[in-house]
């Protein structure tokens, strides 16, 4: 069995994979910030040898998230996502690590074409985006001149059991149950490519033990749909009416997130099967019973 860091352990994503990989019968250390991992600290503070020490693979997946609130608050999204990039990096040089695969994001194409393709333009139209790309430009420097085997995962609007309560399902749920309007910024028909937390995690672990190295890979669940069509499934799926608020566009939305999945099966011969609706109820009864 291999023996795994991840940071951003006490995360979303990460508490999810924690969990799956420890299942799997591998060894973790998970760090945070937060409360709820092994080690609790900041990556840009600590002494990152001890936490490398004995490991086979690295998953980064701690980070600043968040697409509107980077543009006022772009000092912490440098540090967050491409100053601690770096310095684990760097910490990583001259191991002999087998992976260290970088969490990053569908923002890193903003305006480019749909469905996106990794080998395909990077247009970010958000800070958050640009650091994201940035950290990923970061792996690839070190894969080149210090020979550290990598990979970026791109993940596309991934959602489920314990998302963020900024999050867009976590808040539209919660309005759905609370009776509040539903805000929409923009028309309502952005179009999103959803990914359960489940199939992302799944991705991750195989992306790592898989022999793909140096390149991006799409995360994405495999079918776009409408912002105004995901609310009719939170409300099939709460069986609540909701009411709608639509806002200005926010500054930095994409318009249209696609993700093409082709090399995610061809690389890591895996691709996302959980229906919409399915992951949704999943995030919904998560809800209920910490409501209880």
């Amino acid at each position: 069995m291999a023996r795994f860091l991840v940071t951003g352990a006490a995360g979303f994503i990460g508490s999810h994979l924690v969990e799956h990989l420890r299942a799997s019968g591998h060894t973790v250390v998970g760090v945070d910030r937060r409360p709820g991992a092994d080690v609790q600290g900041d990556l840009l503070e600590m002494d990152l040898a001890p936490l490398l020490d004995g490991a086979e693979y690295v998953i980064h997946l701690a980070g600043q998230p968040g697409v509107r609130e980077s543009w006022d608050q772009f000092p912490a999204y440098s540090r967050g996502n491409i100053e601690t990039t770096q310095r684990l990096l760097e910490a990583a040089r001259g191991r002999s690590l087998k992976k260290f695969v970088l969490a990053s994001t569908s923002s890193v194409y903003g305006e480019a074409p749909m469905p996106a393709k990794e080998d395909g333009p990077t247009l970010p139209v958000s800070p958050y985006g640009l650091t994201k790309l940035a950290a990923e430009r970061l792996c690839d420097l070190y894969g080149r001149t210090a020979g550290i085997p990598w990979v970026a995962l791109r993940y596309f609007t991934v959602y489920g059991p314990r998302q963020r309560p900024d999050m867009a399902f976590s808040r539209w749920l919660t309005a759905a149950l609370t009776g509040a309007p539903i805000k929409i910024y923009g028309d309502g028909q952005q179009l999103r490519d959803f990914t359960y937390v489940g199939d992302a995690v799944v991705a991750t672990q195989r992306a790592a033990l898989n022999p793909v190295v140096g390149m991006a890979i799409n995360v994405g669940g495999g079918t776009a749909v409408t912002v105004r069509k995901a609310i009719r499934l939170i409300a099939a799926v709460t069986g609540r009416p909701v009411r709608l608020q639509y806002l200005p566009p926010a500054p930095g939305d994409m318009r249209e997130t696609r993700a093409d999945t082709t090399r995610l099966w061809q690389e890591v011969g895996f691709l996302p099967s959980t229906p919409l609706e399915e992951g949704l109820w999943q995030q919904y009864q998560w809800l209920l019973a910490g409501r209880e």
